[in-house]
């Protein structure tokens, strides 16, 4: 039995011309797309992802901040290789996170309720290629 889901948001993320154009929103964003080892302007698949983690994860973390009653601290960053493995072409992503305003151990309390929140973070969940480590200093 399939459990009906209610959709809260949708977009449509366009891209005609691989790594070398633009990709878009209808009627929105814009962005010039290049290839990661050249040399042109733009920005790339490794970016976009890390972006989108990076955004994702820390926004579900301010709203457990938030929801602590602490004030918005956390700073992602995340690290994205295109590497060649056995499967041919990968990513590798590694997420670290620190929140300065508190503990380590909450902060690793705090990630771990993230990472089962975030829906980019639940996507990638699942893939060896993925790892998310708490920080106490960058």
């Amino acid at each position: 039995m399939m459990v009906e889901k209610k959709v809260l948001y949708e977009t449509e993320a366009i891209n005609k011309d691989g790594l070398n154009g633009h990709a878009f929103i209808k009627d929105g964003l814009k962005i010039a797309i290049s290839n990661p080892r050249g040399q042109a302007e733009g920005t790339n698949p490794e970016q976009l992802l890390g972006l989108s983690l990076s955004t994702c994860m820390n926004a579900t973390l301010q709203a457990i901040e938030r929801e602590q009653g602490l004030e918005h601290t956390s700073e992602v960053r995340v690290k994205v290789l295109m590497v060649k493995g056995s499967k041919g072409l990968e990513f590798l992503v590694k997420a670290r996170i620190r929140i300065p305003s508190v503990e380590l151990e909450t902060a690793k309390r705090f990630v771990k309720l993230a990472e089962q929140n975030c829906p980019v973070s639940k996507l990638l969940s699942s893939n060896d290629n993925y790892t998310i480590e708490v920080v106490e200093e960058f």
